[in-house]
């Protein structure tokens, strides 16, 4: 199908007491909305991805210090990755969300191995600052998800679904 991409404008900052799984459907839906008045008669598909460490959420570290101090808390845990996706008609502004967990258990990795990936991989504007498409695969013992592409930020199982929802067929 022919896409376009486009850069939402939106505010990524948590609410007070905001949940993760709340904050990814949240920056989700409005991104999708902040392009609807610019892309009239399209179907827009906005994403949003936020780790949870215990409740907490764990952001994009964007700079090198931070992105040690998150892997440092990560490893040996547990966290859950939810994917927030929405699919939004720009005509009707009807909107269908959900967000997408998975769960990645972390090796339990040495100081020396955080420093090693953070000088080789450029994931500072990931969730966590693991990118499992890259390298960060080998800070991970397991992943566990009903769609296996959620955990690279576009969950295509449940987008195709949304798709098919609107009478779209992925592959007509």
């Amino acid at each position: 199908m022919p896409y376009e991409t486009a850069a939402p404008r939106t505010d990524e900052t948590p609410l007070p007491g905001e949940k993760p799984d709340e904050i990814a459907l949240r920056l989700s839906i409005t991104k999708a909305k902040s392009l609807q008045h610019e892309h009239p008669g399209t179907l827009i598909i906005g994403s949003d991805q936020v780790a949870d460490l215990g409740g907490e959420p764990i952001g994009k570290p964007m700079e090198h210090n931070l992105a040690r101090k998150q892997l440092q808390r990560m490893r040996g845990q547990s966290l859950v990755f939810h994917s927030g996706l929405a699919v939004l008609d720009a005509d009707s502004a009807r909107i269908q969300a959900r967000v997408v967990p998975t769960t990645v258990r972390f090796r339990n990795f040495t100081d020396a191995e955080i420093e090693h990936y953070l000088d080789r991989e450029n994931a500072l504007d990931c969730a966590g600052g693991a990118k499992v498409e890259g390298l960060g695969i080998a800070l991970i013992a397991s992943v566990a998800s009903d769609d296996p592409t959620a955990l690279i930020g576009l969950p295509l199982i449940a987008l195709g679904e949304m798709l098919r929802a609107e009478g779209l067929s992925v592959l007509s």
